[in-house]
């Protein structure tokens, strides 16, 4: 067998089982020290959930797609990402090793509506999705695609890793359509 040919095969591959943490994009250096963004404070935790469940609504079932941006695929920090910027006009970082850099840390036990929760799903291998309430996540699975998955599921029991809480930040808002 021809390993010249077998090549390209293989990085595909490599790349498509990666997962989110190993996005294609580099992310540019000033964006990882960018203010830190921000969504509604506690008090208004009913809109936060409602916002992340009419994005759910509108991308469910959309397949993953490593480096994709769009209903036709996206990846875990492409979700993130397209989901502050169209329910909350927040510009995030696009990446999920920079998304975790972002806001401050929080305890799974104070988790509310819109933290960012994040995994290792393998040796260097990041996902990300946010907190909607119950012990429930919206994200971009490799598997389902666009979903609501259990943070006590069996899969991603024991797979969560911290979380992260975006602080009130107004310069940093885009301007909403």
């Amino acid at each position: 067998m021809n390993v010249k040919l077998l090549l390209p095969v293989i990085a595909f591959l490599a790349a498509a089982t990666a997962g989110c943490g190993l996005s294609p994009y580099r992310q540019p250096a000033e964006e990882a020290a960018a203010p830190t963004p921000s969504i509604p404070p506690a008090t208004d935790q009913q809109t936060v959930q409602e916002k992340i469940y009419s994005q759910h609504r509108q991308w469910k079932g959309t397949r993953y797609l490593l480096g994709g941006l769009s209903r036709r695929g996206v990846d875990c920090s492409g979700l993130v990402y397209t989901t502050y910027r169209e329910q909350f006009g927040i510009e995030l970082p696009r990446t999920t090793r920079y998304q975790a850099q972002t806001g401050r840390p929080v305890k799974r036990s104070e988790l509310r509506a819109g933290d960012l929760v994040f995994f290792r799903t393998g040796y260097k291998v990041r996902h990300v999705g946010i907190y909607i309430e119950d012990n429930k996540f919206f994200h971009a699975s490799t598997s389902r695609g666009v979903t609501i998955s259990e943070l006590d599921g069996y899969y991603w029991q024991d797979k969560y890793r911290h979380a992260r809480r975006l602080e009130f930040n107004p310069e940093y808002r885009l301007p909403m359509k």
